[in-house]
C-alpha cells in the first residue's frame, strides 16, 4: 500500500482495492501497482494510445478511472 504525506502532515491512502469501484479515480501510484510499470512508461504508453488517458481533477492532480484502467488490464490479459 502507498501512502503519502500532505503539506498538514496527514497521510493520504488509496490501495488497490479501490480498483474495484468502477467510478473511483486512482492515483499513479495505485495505478503503478495494478500494472507493474513504472511512471514513466505509463506516461508513455497514454501519449502512444496505448493506456488510457487520465482526466485532470484540477492544475496539480492528475487522476485514472478505475473502469477504464480495468478494463484496458482485462483486454491486455492482465487482470
Amino acid at each position: 500500500m502507498q501512502s503519502q504525506t500532505s503539506r498538514s502532515g496527514r497521510e493520504h491512502r488509496q490501495t488497490v482495492a479501490a480498483a474495484q469501484i468502477p467510478d473511483a479515480r486512482l492515483k499513479i501510484q495505485t495505478v503503478i501497482e495494478l500494472t507493474g510499470l513504472s511512471a514513466s512508461s505509463i506516461r508513455r504508453r497514454v501519449s502512444a494510445g496505448l493506456f488510457p488517458a487520465p482526466i485532470k481533477d484540477g492544475p496539480r492532480c492528475t487522476r485514472w478511472v478505475a473502469s477504464s484502467v480495468m478494463d484496458h488490464l482485462r483486454k491486455r490479459g492482465a487482470a
